[in-house]
């Protein structure tokens, strides 16, 4: 009866490997197939860890106890044979207590097969890829022989795969339909080929790249061939290097009518830095900006570039208004810019003044050299600039003005602000738009232009043909010019005026290297001190009111009195700067 039957003789009547483990890994359990197919010896391998006598089986083992799931299907190599493994856990009131592993020997046809299904479905899924790709794909052989081309490839050529497989990949260029044969090259070559190819029969331009793949040899045995569509975007850069060279065009005649907007305003820009900073003031002058602060250091143009924002806005029938903050006490200042009632102060004038942010109404005010207005009127300009109401001293009303303001300063407004000289908050009320005018040694390529415009200008004052050479523009050129324009301006100015000859370079030479001339006699015998300090009195007198606005700038040049200046200028019958100024 089969209740009479021994459990170990149908554990080792089964054609099964049987082997089981407890809760540690060892092993307490096997049947005489487990010492066959694992070529172990029942005696020794009993009590030893899985790990010793089945190393790949472990993790299995441990997996199975973890999920107290099993785990079925795992080849497993043996120490002889190859397995195919099945692992259950022991559940002992649902505590795991150890694994039961259960081997089935595999043949090598098993392996074969199993393989060759595997080979298959890699297969038809490299095919798939290979067939459906939106791109174009070829295949060709290490002979050039075409072995297969999918669909795009077919759409993309106005070809048939038919027509094709089985013929040498150069059969096309043969028959015309491409110009040149990505695979001859590859086999040529012997590494990746690519380059745009343009199908006449289908009017489309591909991309095509060539991969070769070589064998254990070192031989090309199959040439892989992609080709992607690139019409559509040929067509789009054509359109957009049309839409560049249009917009360039524009750009280049905008840029030559602001150009001659400039020379039409006798402003001299031939440097690119200057060019730029024109445009922009341009741009903000046609805006009808206001509270632009230009920065730049001093005598580089700052008043010039604020009277050119003025004549090139909507205002520039209305009053340009200017005022150097740096020229005035602080009690003048205020009442120029503010105005004042009758009787507001000691001294003022029994009608009162109207302020210049009054008379700049509709206009432009320009504020030159803000980094220098002391704090208290600090505090009532920004006080206008928020409400654009004035009230003059000694007033009691205010009255709404509308005016465009333009600053200008050649100092570092953030060090002031961090050294609380001048207000944080007016700083960003005032530099809603900010212009840098670079140094004249910067921009080197003004120096011709503006020299020759000098020139011109004060020979005409005076009626006279002085010229330069090019040699001494070169000498200009390098000099660096701690005036700026205005430095180079009274250069040319003072030549003009003092040379005694047409020809300026000598001149310009002596002044630039701080030479005057006026010792040229000491190598005489006879020399006369009384004479050639009058003359250097009188030459340097020359040279200060050709550089100055006032007398009172003069006099503080030299550190004398201005009385000094002036009848010192009267004993040599020299004009003042005003007369000399009045020319410009």
């Amino acid at each position: 009866m089969p209740g009479d039957l021994n459990l170990d003789i149908l554990v080792d009547s089964a054609n099964i490997a049987i082997l089981a483990t407890d809760a540690s890994n060892r092993v307490i359990f096997l049947n005489k197939h487990a010492t066959k197919f694992l070529a172990l010896d029942e005696e020794e391998t009993l009590g030893l860890s899985i790990s010793n006598i089945l190393p790949p089986a472990e993790p299995i083992v441990k997996r199975c106890k973890e999920t107290k799931k099993a785990q079925s299907g795992h080849k497993i190599r043996g120490n002889a044979e190859n397995l195919i493994g099945n692992f259950a856990p022991i559940l002992e009131r649902g505590q795991v207590s150890g694994v039961v592993c259960a081997f089935l020997e595999t043949t090598e046809d098993e392996l074969s097969t199993s393989k060759l299904e595997s080979y298959k479905c890699l297969d038809r899924e490299l095919e798939a890829v290979f067939s459906s790709a939106s791109y174009g794909n070829w295949l060709c052989d290490g002979e050039g022989t075409v072995l297969k081309l999918n669909g795009a490839a077919e759409e993309l050529n106005g070809i048939k795969a038919k027509d094709i497989v089985g013929k040498k990949a150069w059969h096309l260029v043969e028959k015309g339909i491409v110009d040149r044969s990505v695979t001859g090259e590859v086999l040529k070559e012997k590494h990746r080929a690519s380059f745009v190819q343009h199908i006449k029969k289908t009017k489309k331009d591909l991309i095509v790249t060539a991969t070769p793949v070589f064998d254990d040899k070192g031989e090309i045995f199959r040439v892989v061939v992609n080709e992607k569509d690139i019409t559509g975007l040929n067509t789009l850069r054509k359109e957009l290097e049309h839409s560049r060279l249009v917009t360039e065009k524009f750009k280049n005649k905008l840029s030559e009518l602001s150009m001659l907007e400039l020379k039409n305003q006798q402003v001299v820009v031939e440097s690119e830095s200057m060019k730029q900073v024109m445009r922009i003031a341009l741009k903000l002058a046609h805006m009808g900006a206001s509270d632009i602060l230009i920065q730049g250091e001093s005598g580089v143009g700052k008043g010039l570039l604020a009277k050119f924002i003025h004549k090139n806005s909507s205002r520039r029938e209305e009053p340009f208004m200017q005022i150097n903050c740096s020229s005035l006490p602080e009690s003048l200042l205020e009442a120029e810019l503010f105005g004042y009632k009758k009787g507001a102060f000691t001294g003022a004038r029994d009608q009162g003044k109207i302020g210049l942010i009054e008379l700049a109404q509709n206009g432009t005010l320009f504020l030159d050299e803000i980094g220098d207005i002391p704090l208290s009127i600090q505090a009532k300009l920004l006080s206008y600039l928020d409400n654009h109401a004035v009230r003059p001293l000694g007033g009691v009303q205010e009255k709404i003005i509308n005016c465009a303001i333009i600053v200008a300063t050649n100092r570092d407004l953030t060090t002031l602000i961090k050294q609380r000289q001048f207000r944080e908050d007016l700083f960003y009320r005032i530099n809603s738009f900010t212009v840098t005018i670079p140094p004249l040694r910067e921009r080197t390529g003004d120096i011709f232009e503006l020299a020759n415009f000098f020139l011109r200008k004060y020979n005409k004052a005076y009626k006279l043909k002085r010229r330069l050479s090019s040699r001494i523009i070169k000498t200009l050129q390098s000099y660096p010019f701690p005036g700026n324009v205005r430095e180079l301006s009274s250069i040319i100015k003072q030549a003009v005026v003092i040379s005694d000859n047409d020809n300026l370079d000598e001149f310009i030479l002596t002044d630039l290297c701080g030479g005057n001339g006026i010792f040229d006699e000491l190598n005489n015998e006879k020399c006369d001190l009384t004479a050639q300090v009058r003359r250097f009195e009188k030459e340097m007198l020359q040279r200060i009111v050709l550089r100055s606005k006032s007398t009172r700038e003069m006099a503080k040049f030299l550190g004398i009195n201005q009385s000094t200046v002036v009848r010192k200028l009267k004993k040599y019958g020299l004009p003042g700067p005003s007369m000399l100024n009045s020319i410009i």
